[in-house]
């Protein structure tokens, strides 16, 4: 009798163990709705670089393809950049120079702009890159008022931008609402704060904001102008198709 109340007590906490893990992910999926807003987008993406002075440094233009099967396509729009592409397929990222024959590999850390990465650009979501755990309610933003959720988030993939990410959504919506983003080395790197479309009723993350806590402590902020519904055709995903330097419209 003993043997089977243990054996019941253990599969009971086993049960809602699946359970929380369960509800966390769900937490992240829904926090994810707010940057990637359907499975298959066009982005419309402005980074701008700010000086630790507050003067302006740089700004730049980007298309975005993100795509389901964590799947990017990367398209620089300014002049300076114009016909470079990144391309990222799960784990593998390539920079397409215009004129080159062969794509080269890159890592999700390369820099585009700023403290803006390419994984920052060309991921838009946490939940088939991470497991989540629900540390706790916090206090967020003492002068909005805002309580958020605590989650810690390890990484599952290879080819993530950053290890462990402790990222806070607000409690009510689930809408993203700052990040500390950690390296392999488990030092921090950038702090990220989302920046929402309506505060009271958000639907949608309109900018990141990335502080740099390690060298130049500039800010950079990554604008998401419009998104729109598009699924890219195959052979935009393919490193060697893009290597040709085809038109893209």
């Amino acid at each position: 009798m003993k043997s089977l109340t243990i054996l019941l007590t253990s599969l009971l906490a086993l049960l809602a163990l699946n359970a929380q893990a369960q509800d966390v992910a769900a937490l992240l999926k829904a926090a994810d709705k707010f940057r990637m807003s359907a499975d298959n987008l066009q982005v419309e993406t402005q980074i701008n670089v700010v000086n630790a002075d507050g003067t302006p440094d740089k700004e730049r233009r980007y298309t975005v393809f993100a795509q389901a099967g964590r799947q990017s396509l990367v398209l620089m729009q300014s002049p300076a950049e114009k016909g470079q592409k990144v391309l990222m397929l799960g784990d593998d990222f390539w920079l397409l120079m215009p004129g080159s024959q062969r794509p080269l590999r890159i890592t999700p850390m390369q820099k585009l702009l700023g403290d803006a990465s390419t994984g920052d650009v060309a991921t838009l979501s946490w939940a088939n890159d991470y497991n989540a755990k629900l540390l706790g309610e916090e206090s967020c933003d003492p002068a909005a008022k805002l309580l958020c959720l605590h989650l810690s988030l390890s990484a599952t993939a290879k080819g993530v931008t950053y290890q462990r990410i402790e990222l806070w959504i607000g409690k009510a919506h689930h809408e993203p609402v700052r990040a500390d983003l950690y390296v392999l080395s488990d030092k921090l790197a950038k702090q990220a704060t989302f920046v929402v479309d309506k505060p009271a009723a958000p639907s949608m993350v309109t900018e990141m904001v990335l502080t740099d806590k390690v060298s130049n402590h500039k800010t950079t902020h990554v604008r998401y102008l419009s998104r729109k519904t598009r699924q890219v055709p195959p052979e935009w995903l393919n490193p060697m198709f893009l290597v040709r330097n085809p038109p893209l419209e």
